[in-house]
């Protein structure tokens, strides 16, 4: 992508389980913010697979939310991605 280095596309999933709930809310997002990664993802099991989407704050250093999703994950931003999320559930 023009204007952007190769860092600027990264980003890294979570996939958040019940006995690590809070490290995954919590902790892992400050570590992945104080490393630079400028993208967040965790992904949850609310009855159905469901992602949430941070985008990090370069002035702060701290994620900021920019969405939740269900059934699809569709992204355009960085990079280009679509997800049928209702397929991770019938695995």
């Amino acid at each position: 992508m023009p204007g952007t280095s190769r860092n600027d596309r990264y980003a890294t999933p979570c996939v958040a389980s019940p006995g690590s709930i809070e490290r995954d809310r919590v902790r892992k997002p400050q570590l992945y913010a104080e490393a630079g990664i400028p993208h967040f993802w965790r992904v949850e099991d609310q009855g159905e697979s469901v992602v949430h989407v941070y985008e990090l704050d370069s002035v702060t250093r701290t994620y900021v939310a920019t969405g939740i999703h269900r059934k699809e994950l569709k992204l355009s931003v960085s990079f280009d991605i679509e997800i049928d999320l209702t397929a991770i559930d019938r695995l």
